[in-house]
């Protein structure tokens, strides 16, 4: 595992709580340690939502297990009780993600037993830890997912095109095959959460900006592409090497993955700003994904057998329509950009 910026900023948010509570001179600082590792979150929304959210179920936690700290004592049973009781109400409340940290708060302000100044103690260094993780989050290396994102898939892409280039000629090892392929599927998934993360963003926020909104579609594209390159590793893992072959089928399938290999490198490069909008090039890439299709289905995929073929080719078919829809997003908003300042492009644009 790779050091990052949200290891490095867990720990400062730590140092930070234990010794905000030195300061304050607070008994059994862990309570507020163990906080601030909860409350670190992968972007400043998450980082403000979290806060506002465990501010409530914390609150709420507390008074509860004050309440059933003094009427049910600290007895085992009696703590299992409360934990139920908040769990189901941070449900009903839809914050579910505060549930771990809610429940640390109850069971060590039920750990007074109806002591409300010990119960009070505890609560402040949950406080404590959830308000350092926040300033750290924003202060210290603040997390910049769009950015981020765009490099992440220009990462991805130069792995998944190694791949796809040797994925019919068979000639990367077995094992360091397997090993990269299962690399990124991993990488794509963490893609696919930080998409998550700026969809979540766009729907929650009151207001959302046109410019914003047409950041969300990109980035959709984007993953779509890895995702749907991705779908033809597998399919040819799955189905191609299962089927007799000659040497001109393979020269066939492998020359349009190579197409398509190209033009997703070319729309990438244009995101850049390398290229500019070449219309021709996606003209010729869709009559030529169609003709591939169309020999496949009328020549080898009615051979014996040639049903594995067709499967493979309707992968690379899906690739490439992906690929038209993610060219048309990038012409049409460099166009914008373009007539909009003079400069800058899509990559400008990517920044905002």
């Amino acid at each position: 595992m790779a050091f990052g910026a949200r290891m490095f900023k867990t720990g400062l948010a730590v140092t930070l709580a234990l010794y905000l509570t030195m300061l304050l001179d607070i008994t059994s600082p862990v309570g507020a340690a163990i906080a601030a590792i909860f409350a670190m979150q992968p972007s400043i929304y998450r980082s403000w939502r979290y806060f506002l959210d465990q501010l409530q179920t914390s609150t709420l936690g507390a008074i509860i297990a004050m309440l059933g700290g003094y009427f049910l004592t600290n007895q085992p049973i009696s703590v299992g009780l409360v934990c139920i009781l908040v769990i189901m109400i941070c449900i009903k409340l839809k914050m579910a993600d505060t549930i771990g940290l809610t429940l640390v708060t109850v069971i060590s302000v039920m750990e007074a037993s109806g002591q409300w100044d010990f119960a009070i103690n505890r609560f402040f260094l949950t406080l404590i830890g959830i308000v350092s993780a926040f300033l750290i989050n924003i202060l210290v290396f603040p997390p910049k997912p769009r950015e981020q994102y765009f490099k992440q898939i220009n990462s991805v892409f130069v792995k998944m095109s190694l791949l796809l280039r040797t994925a019919i000629s068979h000639e990367i090892k077995d094992s360091v095959y397997r090993d990269e392929l299962n690399n990124l599927e991993g990488t794509i998934k963490s893609l696919a959460d930080k998409y998550q993360l700026f969809e979540e963003e766009q729907k929650k926020m009151k207001r959302t900006k046109f410019s914003q909104a047409r950041h969300l579609v990109v980035y959709k594209h984007l993953l779509s592409s890895l995702q749907k390159g991705y779908e033809v590793l597998i399919a040819v893992e799955n189905h191609y090497f299962q089927t007799e072959r000659t040497e001109e089928v393979d020269q066939q399938f492998d020359a349009n993955l190579e197409r398509l290999i190209k033009f997703h490198e070319h729309i990438l490069w244009k995101f850049e700003d390398i290229l500019k909008p070449n219309e021709d090039e996606a003209e010729s890439m869709t009559a030529q994904n169609e003709a591939f299709m169309n020999e496949v289905m009328c020549g080898v995929g009615l051979k014996p057998g040639g049903f594995r073929l067709t499967i493979v080719a309707a992968a690379m078919y899906d690739y490439g329509h992906t690929l038209e829809r993610l060219n048309r997003v990038a012409n049409h908003i460099s166009h914008v950009e373009e007539n909009k300042e003079g400069d800058g492009g899509l990559m400008a644009w990517l920044k905002k």
